[in-house]
């Protein structure tokens, strides 16, 4: 197993004294089952020991660039073309009840559903050191994927990255079986406050089951799926609709062919179901 420096290390009267902190890791993923090629990036777990929020780094970093357009009414979107993420959702999680709210959004609209994930750990005998951190494994079974897990009591904090929780300390490694997906901890750091991404209207809340099918809608068919949104307003989450200012048919069909091929490149999902 490949050990990863970790930077800085979070001692335990620090987690104690509720301040925020923030755990970066690197995140592995193959999206495309027909394409071995990993993606991979940066993600954010910034927690102040009560709640947690779990996002990507391009995601506050895009977050920087408009707001510096705003102020600058400069607003030239080709500097947002190298901040695109495979990580295109935030997960809010509760760590008090082992709860949380996943948002996200498909099409034109942002979505939310809560969760409360039932995580089946066996911790195994099996012991490293990763970085600084002495890690025990653990395993379990989520998602339609066996998952293993690297945690460290060393950082008295039950919470890791994407939905994982519920360990006696920290997740610093997290992989599935087949190696499509990997969450590994990079470095740790002192932060002001727990970052939320930005938003622009209302998360319209579902049940886990509804977003997965409207989710399966949206992958089959994305143009239809869009246009089914516009036609019923969008709802209140809505961020615009119709042709853009400026874009000619021909300029749409390629928008709607390049979009068709993204969606249809993520056929590999870090759950399955």
């Amino acid at each position: 197993m490949k050990i990863l420096k970790i930077l800085s290390i979070i001692s335990m009267p620090f987690l104690m004294a509720q301040q925020s902190t923030r755990f970066i890791y690197q995140v592995s993923m193959t999206p495309d089952s027909t394409n071995a090629e990993k993606k991979t990036e940066l993600a954010y777990l910034d927690t102040d020991g009560k709640k947690s929020i779990f996002y990507a780094e391009n995601s506050l970093k895009r977050d920087s660039v408009m707001e510096r357009m705003r102020a600058t009414k400069n607003f030239d979107r080709t500097q947002m073309q190298n901040l695109r993420s495979n990580i295109n959702f935030s997960i809010d999680k509760d760590l008090n009840s082992q709860s949380l709210v996943y948002k996200s959004r498909i099409g034109r609209d942002q979505y939310s559903y809560n969760e409360s994930p039932d995580f089946q750990w066996k911790i195994l005998p099996e012991t490293v050191k990763i970085g600084d951190y002495q890690t025990q494994k653990a395993e379990t079974k989520f998602g339609g994927r066996t998952w293993y897990a690297w945690f460290t009591q060393e950082v008295p904090l039950q919470d890791g990255p994407y939905k994982f929780s519920g360990l006696p300390g920290l997740i610093v490694k997290a992989q599935d079986a087949k190696g499509d997906y990997s969450f590994d901890l990079m470095q740790t750091k002192k932060i002001a406050e727990i970052q939320q991404p930005q938003t622009r209207g209302q998360y319209i809340n579902l049940s886990k089951n509804k977003y997965a099918d409207m989710e399966k809608k949206f992958q089959k068919d994305p143009a239809s799926f869009i246009n089914a949104q516009r036609n019923s307003g969008g709802g209140p989450a809505g961020r615009g609709g119709g042709n853009r200012p400026g874009m000619d048919p021909k300029q749409m069909q390629e928008m709607q062919k390049r979009m068709e091929a993204e969606v249809k490149s993520r056929n590999n999902p870090i759950e399955l179901k």
